[in-house]
């Protein structure tokens, strides 16, 4: 097996689950969403795309529902021990393996969480799921039971985040010396994420995110690449990955003479990242981070460009996104807890007069202050 941690981690995350499954009085869980899978188990694919689940019962019995594509994927990466399969067929409905293999297990009747929150169960699989389990037992949605469970990480993530955060650095450090007017995205783009996987890394769950121009206002990736001005403006979003485990990066590049409103706007990113710095500890919250970034911004006239959040956790993810559950948005309770790997992004996007301006970078939050993980810091970027 190609596990990614050792058998004493699995067993400790499979005990806090089943912990909190007592607490929550589930006599079982179904879990669809892969990260959760693989923070499990080490199961790693992209078969989620189809229908499968992991079984996890309160006393720690797993069972996976699966393709036979994936049958050798879940033997070879993972500590599954159980593994069914349901047959690709025409009308297939894979509930009702489900559901039988549930009854096999002694579930009927039982209360059942299940991971509904995820795209490793789409709409029309939901459907079948509820259809065939409706009078089946007490099904309850515990989309975010395992999420939260993987907000804290252990010491061995912890060595995984960090490796990625390098990984991240080392994408920064290939791109630079191609910036400049005549620059191709695209040979920015290929070192970036060359740079990531000829350092041991893996792809990014999603995809890495570029524009120059009027599309550095964009804050998704999109198709198609142009050549640097003379002055211009780059806006890049990536991260290092290592075994799945994100620690992202964000910045807005000015080639030639930057503007003042570059100027202006990078002053207003910067401030405000130091002062979420001073927050981003245990005592407050996730919703007390957008607070102070909101704040600050909003004094500054720029709540029209700004966004409504400022960050989120990051861990192992799947595509098609690399963002946790849990984002720094306003009136988020979530309490900010020690030896989380969260991601702080300032996004100013001034459509009035074309201009852009991001920074952000991942944070390892500690008993007192953050610890940011890049070796580059907050300095303003012109080429």
């Amino acid at each position: 097996m190609a596990l990614q941690f050792d058998s004493e981690e699995y067993a400790n995350r499979l005990q806090r689950l089943t912990a909190r499954m007592r607490d929550e009085k589930l006599d079982a869980m179904l879990l669809f969403a892969q990260e959760s899978m693989y923070w499990l188990t080490g199961y790693d694919t992209f078969g989620y795309c189809f229908f499968q689940t992991l079984i996890v019962k309160a006393d720690g019995d797993m069972v996976l529902l699966t393709r036979s594509a994936d049958l050798r994927q879940a033997r070879q990466t993972s500590n599954i021990a159980k593994i069914e399969i349901w047959v690709d067929r025409a009308n297939a409905d894979p509930a009702m393996d489900l559901k039988n293999l549930l009854s096999d297990l002694d579930l009927l009747g039982c209360r059942i969480g299940v991971e509904y929150d995820t795209h490793g169960l789409t709409g029309r699989n939901a459907r079948l799921l509820d259809n065939q389990l409706q009078s089946f037992g007490e099904l309850v949605d515990a989309s975010r039971l395992v999420s939260r469970l993987r907000l804290v990480k252990s010491p061995a993530e912890l060595a995984h985040v960090e490796k990625a955060a390098s990984l991240a650095d080392d994408a920064l450090d290939a791109a630079l010396p191609l910036i400049g007017p005549g620059a191709d995205e695209a040979a920015i783009l290929a070192a970036m994420q060359g740079a990531v996987l000829a350092g041991g890394g893996d792809y990014p769950a999603n995809e890495f995110i570029i524009g120059s121009g009027i599309d550095a206002l964009l804050c998704r990736y999109k198709s198609g690449r142009r050549k640097l001005d003379a002055n211009d403006q780059l806006t890049l979003e990536w991260a290092g990955v290592s075994a799945h485990y994100h620690a992202a990066m964000m910045r807005t590049v000015i080639i030639g003479e930057p503007t003042n409103r570059h100027r202006e706007l990078y002053g207003a990113c910067r401030d405000t990242i130091q002062a979420i710095e001073t927050v981003l500890r245990p005592g407050n919250t996730f919703g007390t981070v957008f607070d102070t970034h909101a704040r600050i911004m909003d004094e500054r006239g720029l709540a029209r460009h700004r966004l409504n959040a400022c960050g989120y956790s990051l861990g192992a993810r799947f595509s098609p996104s690399w963002m946790e559950h849990q984002m720094f948005h306003v009136g988020n309770p979530q309490e900010i807890l020690p030896d989380m790997s969260l991601f702080v992004h300032m996004i100013i996007m001034d459509s009035d007069s074309g201009t852009a301006m991001t920074l952000g970078q991942t944070y390892l939050t500690t008993t007192d202050e953050p610890k940011a993980l890049s070796r580059y810091g907050l300095d303003f970027i012109n080429v």
